[in-house]
């Protein structure tokens, strides 16, 4: 096994580098993984330009990276269910303590989660990474690595239309076409939504959309207001939608969600945001229009397995770009420029294929 630990790590708002550090031990219950593919995130994106992410500030140099697979290349003492070899996909949030929201099956929440790429902690953009065992999931032989990567945000629409409890018949509307507005539609559709519409500033997106399945595809203007274009919606689909997901995180977007969703249906708010924006509450609550938090995913990896290896769900259209690790910089900037849909860095140096 090679002993150079390429990692990318960011040291400051800006400031991003390629370092080598040494190759981790693993703990008896984790596994130590050579990393094949991992996909860079908005978050990424964020955290290398802005130094923050939500309540999150960086403090120290981090290694960024948790949309992630590899394959085990050592395994703690105690570890019975992954041998060497085995390919698997990473679920990057491991709760620490067993506190009432790991017992409720909520672990998502727990104010203490471990999270790579979540300051302080460390994430997987790197050649070899340790880590829990029991958050580590097997990869069918049909499911490959990128596949495998993509189930982190795969898992953000698992869990986003499970909030907004999307069933046989929902109408739904997303906003925001990225990478993770798309996988909501994938997901939607395969939950059983009937009507699809989503919104987006840029056309090629909507493009994507319109091909994953998408029944309508909206050009947002920025000078367009939210009641304008949540009369557009309606008129588009004959009826305001019983769901939106909300992928944006912008406050006028958020405005438009709320306007946009049939009374007594529900807003579901996934992108992240500024702490406070400006929102027509009371619009919502006269409408009884629910609005409900997205807080990544919980109980979602063997799900986005089963549907990958099915072919229910078809995610590969999703990667637009691919980059050796040892290219990562040229990488970030492509996905800050948002150039394509979602750029994959490639950590293993004999094996770059998807």
């Amino acid at each position: 096994m090679a002993q150079e630990n390429i990692s990318v790590v960011v040291h400051s708002p800006g400031d991003l580098r390629l370092e080598t550090r040494p190759v981790p031990e693993p703990e008896p219950e984790e596994v130590l993984l050579q990393m094949h593919s991992v996909g860079i995130c908005g978050s990424d994106v964020h955290v290398w330009k802005r130094g923050i992410i939500g309540d999150y500030v960086l403090t120290k140099p981090m290694v960024l990276g948790h949309e992630a697979s590899g394959r085990v290349v050592k395994v703690g003492s105690a570890v019975k269910h992954l041998k060497v070899g085995d390919r698997v996909a990473i679920e990057p949030g491991v709760p620490r303590e067993v506190d009432e929201f790991f017992k409720n099956g909520r672990y998502n929440l727990s104010p203490t989660i471990f999270f790579c790429a979540t300051p302080p902690d460390d994430g997987n953009l790197c050649r070899y990474y340790k880590h829990s065992a029991n958050f580590c999931y097997k990869l069918p032989d049909n499911v490959t690595f990128e596949e495998g990567a993509l189930i982190e945000p795969l898992s953000v629409a698992i869990h986003a239309c499970r909030r907004a409890s999307v069933t046989l018949g929902s109408t739904v509307f997303i906003c925001g076409a990225g990478p993770i507005g798309l996988v909501c539609l994938l997901v939607a559709k395969e939950m059983g939504a009937s009507q699809i519409i989503i919104s987006d500033l840029c056309p090629e997106r909507l493009k994507m959309a319109k091909d994953l399945g998408a029944d309508f595809q909206l050009v947002v203007k920025k000078d367009d207001s939210p009641q304008q274009l949540a009369k557009t919606v309606e008129d588009m689909m004959g009826a305001k939608p019983h769901i939106t997901i909300e992928c944006t995180g912008v406050e006028s977007c958020i405005q438009t969600a709320i306007y946009g969703t049939r009374s007594g249906g529900v807003v579901a708010l996934v992108g992240l945001s500024t702490n406070t924006v400006t929102i027509p509450l009371i619009n919502a609550a006269l409408r009884e229009v629910d609005i409900r938090g997205v807080m990544r995913y919980c109980n979602t990896w063997p799900t986005a397995i089963a549907m990958l290896a099915s072919g229910k769900v078809n995610v590969k259209p999703l990667v637009t770009h691919r980059f050796p690790l040892e290219e990562a910089i040229q990488a970030f900037d492509i996905a800050y420029q948002r150039k394509g849909v979602k750029v994959m860095l490639k950590c293993d140096q004999d094996d770059q294929k998807p």
